[in-house]
């Protein structure tokens, strides 16, 4: 195995790093319309390509480890040593690779943060509303609701269930 199989073996996993990132901006656009019905097939889309990239990674490491004994590296080195250690034009590619791999991870742990971030907020969204639609009438409990204040800000409250405004999505 050389460095040239070594490149393509990057670029193939830069590629599905991509898709990855693709299908979690995807699964971004399906959140933040609201449209959950496809929430599902997106998340699905999104461990197909995690299968992909992690059978990437294991081709990579495999590459790497026999590069590595090839140019006289320590079998555990990353692409920086691999880079440091081969003449050019090959230290340049090996750190073309590192640095598009640097971004893209990045770039999808973002996405996936902001991803967590709203699904987060519309489970509260949701549990809220299921705890209004809890016991209604005298004497049913005080259910703590998170609002919007005249200002916009948000506030804490607790009303009766009885004597609140609802509105119900029959869709639940």
């Amino acid at each position: 195995m050389g460095l040239a199989e070594l490149s393509n073996v990057l670029w193939r996993e830069r590629e599905v790093l991509e898709l990855l990132l693709f299908k979690l901006e995807e699964e971004q656009l399906v959140l933040s319309s609201g449209r959950t019905r496809w929430l599902a097939h997106a998340t699905r889309e999104v461990e197909v390509v995690l299968d992909q990239v992690r059978a990437a990674e294991l081709e990579r490491a495999v590459h790497v480890q026999a590069v590595a004994a090839e140019v006289g590296v320590d079998a555990g080195a990353g692409l920086r040593q691999l880079a440091e250690a081969v003449d050019a034009p090959w230290d340049e590619v090996l750190g073309a690779h590192r640095d598009a791999f640097l971004v893209l991870t990045s770039e999808i742990s973002a996405t996936a943060a902001a991803n967590r971030d709203v699904l987060a907020s519309g489970r509260r969204a949701l549990d809220e509303a299921m705890a209004s639609l809890g016991e209604v009438g005298p004497g049913a409990p005080v259910v703590p609701v998170q609002t919007y204040g005249p200002r916009g800000g948000h506030r804490s409250g607790a009303a009766d269930a009885g004597s609140r405004a609802r509105l119900v999505d029959e869709a639940l």
